[in-house]
């Protein structure tokens, strides 16, 4: 089947961390240090300026969020009133750069991280060697409390990540690994149970959103393209991107039925800071979005 995305939304450098929450996409900009939401109209605004590298977004249960400063190392919290405060230090937990999160709905989270200088090692030596060899890191879980301990370690990339709407079960996709891996989360938020849940080979997963029918959407940062994979590894369905690889997804819009891909021509730091070219696509889908937006 083939799907026509049209874009919605474009002027920012490096879209990531997507999440649809009260009729808008909110997603962080990388390098204006940004976060921001586009309505389904295309109203773009800013939600947030800051002073860090912003990632990984998420909503805490009494409404206030929580949003990744990628180069701090840290969790902070925007309440109510707009007052920032910082929820959480992961810098003894991870290395290099902070990156995506997902928050259940107890207002835990579970953060990713780089492990290492992606930027300089893809430059040094390229794709293929950096996926054949690289240095593992943490996935780091934060109590609503803050505390900080590890929630898995021997990460090839912790990246993108998703919970079952029963809360039971965390998906994360390790792009590095090419490879989504899933894990049973207990009552306190523990992880056990690792297990290969899909080899992705020769797409990588990026941001991933979970669908009603339990597949999973992956944006692939190696090509123009959004690929919907089951459990298993099948590609149930494929969605281009035009000319730009696909860093981020989510399923959002009023029926969860509207696929958002944040797309921008590369993930090099340089290249994509130096000019304001990202886009945000969307297409509509038949499975609705399954567990928190």
């Amino acid at each position: 089947m083939s799907r026509s995305a049209r874009q919605l939304a474009d002027g920012f450098h490096f879209g990531e961390g997507p999440r649809w929450h009260e009729g808008r996409l909110w997603f962080s900009d990388f390098y204006s240090k940004t976060i921001r939401s586009v309505d389904l109209a295309g109203n773009h605004r800013i939600e947030l300026m800051l002073d860090d590298q912003p990632s990984g977004l998420g909503w805490m249960p009494d409404g206030s969020l929580l949003f990744v400063a990628m180069r701090k190392r840290q969790v902070w919290r925007r309440h109510g009133d707009g007052s920032l405060a910082l929820h959480a230090d992961l810098s003894a937990l991870t290395a290099h750069l902070c990156n995506d999160m997902v928050v259940d709905a107890e207002g835990r989270a579970y953060v990713g991280n780089f492990g290492f200088d992606l930027d300089h090692e893809l430059r040094a030596r390229g794709v293929e060697s950096v996926l054949a060899d690289h240095p593992r890191t943490n996935l780091v879980l934060v109590q609503p409390d803050g505390a900080v301990s590890v929630a898995a370690p021997d990460m090839s990339f912790p990246n993108g990540s998703v919970i079952t709407p029963d809360g039971k079960m965390l998906i994360v996709g390790e792009t590095l690994g090419a490879r989504l891996t899933a894990f049973d989360i207990d009552a306190n938020g523990a992880l056990s149970g690792r297990r290969v849940w899909a080899r992705t080979m020769p797409r990588v997963p990026d941001g991933i959103a979970l669908d009603a029918d339990g597949a999973i959407w992956i944006a692939n940062p190696l090509a123009p393209e959004c690929a919907r994979i089951d459990e298993g590894g099948a590609v149930l369905e494929v969605v281009s991107t035009g000319a730009m690889p696909c860093y981020a997804c989510m399923l959002g819009g009023p029926e969860r039925r509207h696929l958002f891909m944040l797309c921008a021509p590369s993930s090099d730091a340089e290249v994509a800071s130096s000019a304001a070219k990202g886009v945000l696509l969307v297409a509509e889908v038949d499975s609705p979005g399954a567990g928190r937006p």
